[in-house]
């Protein structure tokens, strides 16, 4: 089989997007799948975290599972534990942290790298991170990811494994800060329209709007928790300033979610503001057309029963029976005016 016709999808043939090999407080070298089987090989066989079996960094790989080779590789080379693949296989994406023995396990949801307010653009990232690894994989590009990789790129030092997955969280929140600040943004210009009374089908897009915000409340709102949770009893290898790290990254969402939670308040009030300004629209028409209705009602009535061909029809030999006619149907016309206004300013 021609390997080389194969789609890569932005990655190695064994599905890696991206791979660094990243020393405590020191600048990080990229990587290729390659090079990390022997990394893992030399960490498996002697203990060490480098190339040639020493070191003291940690390797950090991120995978496109829409590649064939990334799970094949990672089976055969990563020596991750059963509840990662199980993980990646399962169907429920709610956005938790968990420890499996010495190892963490997280599910993160994220929005795509090309995010553009609908709510079908979220993707779902697994990490596992051991104290000398850390594995990230992904079907779509993600924002947060991208973030860390040009962080990394710049010459970002990281202390530890779990200072990575710390990074990962921050970026998240920095792309759901970004989000909501655009959504602030669309809200204000919407009710800037509503007060120039220029609705243009704004609650359609109130509507949309506020479901992109609820789905990533929704998907994000177990991470506090399940954080605190894992905070509680951590791997014996990580570091209190990891902890207390991982302790403020969570407070941090927490404050994200509760912003995300007020616009979406703000923006139900503006759909019940939009939606009593229809009625009251509407009401206006029907009320309109009532009162057409009402006036004509008389001419209408008359109109029919002079225009029976029935003997007996009065004035029809009256010489000024026509304005008789028309001065009846005026009046008439006028006292159901009359009552239909004075009901309107009544009520």
């Amino acid at each position: 089989m021609n390997t080389a016709s194969l789609p890569t999808y932005g990655a190695d043939p064994a599905g890696l997007i991206c791979g660094y090999l990243i020393e405590p407080n020191a600048a990080s070298h990229a990587i290729e799948s390659a090079d990390a089987s022997l990394w893992l090989e030399a960490r498996a066989l002697g203990g060490g975290t480098a190339l040639d079996g020493t070191g003291a960094g940690f390797l950090w790989l991120h995978f496109n599972l829409s590649h064939t080779g990334a799970l094949p590789w990672l089976q055969r080379h990563a020596g991750l534990g059963e509840s990662f693949f199980d993980m990646l296989t399962g169907a429920l994406h709610s956005t938790r942290v968990e420890r499996v023995e010495e190892a963490l396990i997280a599910v993160i949801n994220d929005v795509n790298f090309d995010f553009s307010f609908d709510p079908s653009d979220t993707s779902t990232l697994w990490i596992n991170v051991e104290q000398h690894l850390v594995v990230t994989a992904r079907r779509q590009p993600l924002r947060s990811v991208d973030k860390l990789r040009q962080e990394l790129k710049r010459g970002q030092p990281l202390r530890s494994s779990v200072e990575l997955l710390e990074h990962l969280l921050r970026a998240q929140a920095d792309v759901l800060v970004e989000i909501v600040r655009g959504a602030v943004e669309r809200v204000d210009r919407i009710e800037d329209d509503l007060l120039a009374n220029r609705l243009d089908h704004k609650r359609l897009r109130l509507g949309k709007l506020r479901r992109v915000l609820v789905r990533l409340q929704r998907l994000l709102a177990p991470e506090p928790a399940a954080l605190f949770r894992l905070l509680q009893h951590p791997p014996g290898w990580m570091a209190e300033l990891d902890v207390q790290e991982l302790r403020q990254s969570s407070e941090e969402f927490s404050m994200v979610l509760h912003d995300m939670a007020t616009l979406q308040e703000r923006i139900k009030l503006l759909q019940e503001e939009i939606a009593a300004q229809v009625n009251e629209d509407n009401n206006r028409s029907l009320f309109v057309l009532t009162i057409v209705t009402v006036l004509a009602l008389p001419i209408n009535i008359i109109a029919g029963l002079l225009g029976m061909n029935v003997g007996g029809v009065p004035l029809a030999q009256h010489a000024h029976g026509f304005w008789i006619v028309v001065a009846i149907v005026v009046s008439f016309t006028v006292i159901a005016g009359w009552v239909a206004f004075r009901k309107q300013r009544g009520g």
